[in-house]
């Protein structure tokens, strides 16, 4: 069990990393390397390495092992199709069962996103929104595949998007609070779907 937990925390480092463009498309995933900074041994580094290769953050060359997974176009129609269809299905089982602290913590992330001064600090904030929206929903595998999705969202958007970020209120956020404060799931589902369909 110490050496999953040291293992999936060493993933988290990582896919941290790689969604920031510390570790760069293409950059290799030197086991050792890893291995010595972390303190873990070479089956530790082992399974982070293919928790990340299963969450599309990285894959195994011929000749170079595993690799940052590079940013493919392709791969993002995909993923913002699924984060369209799967994302505010999520929100329509979690919204009827978030208690009065999970609606105060999406009401916080709402308000850090829309104060959010940089590309970066807006990026966090929102990714925080849109897991807590989903923090009720009683399916783990659809919750785990969501925020999956949403991640590999915030690579796309930090590598390609951010230059382009200006500090804005979201009147989206801001219509998905005011229906999850009132439990209303329906309402809350389709403002989400409404607003993926705008980030294209």
């Amino acid at each position: 069990m110490r050496n999953e937990m040291k293992s999936d925390r060493i993933a988290e480092t990582l896919a941290d990393r790689i969604v920031r463009g510390i570790l760069a498309p293409g950059e290799k995933l030197t086991q050792d390397l890893i291995a010595r900074e972390f303190g873990a041994s070479q089956v530790t580094v082992r399974e982070a390495l293919l928790r990340l290769a299963g969450r599309g953050l990285a894959v195994s060359l011929p000749r170079r092992g595993m690799c940052v997974a590079p940013l493919d176009k392709d791969a993002m129609v995909e993923i913002r199709a699924m984060r369209h269809a799967l994302e505010p299905l999520a929100l329509l089982h979690s919204a009827p069962r978030l208690d009065a602290a999970q609606v105060e913590e999406i009401a916080r992330l709402h308000q850090l996103c829309d104060s959010a001064t940089s590309a970066e600090e807006w990026e966090t904030a929102n990714r925080g929104f849109h897991n807590a929206l989903i923090a009720a929903c009683p399916m783990p595998r659809l919750t785990e595949e969501v925020r999956n999705l949403q991640l590999l969202y915030s690579r796309e958007f930090l590598a390609r998007r951010a230059a382009r970020w200006q500090p804005r209120p979201d009147p989206d956020h801001r219509a998905i609070l005011a229906a999850v404060k009132v439990r209303d799931a329906a309402l809350a589902s389709a403002t989400l779907k409404r607003h993926l369909s705008r980030q294209g």
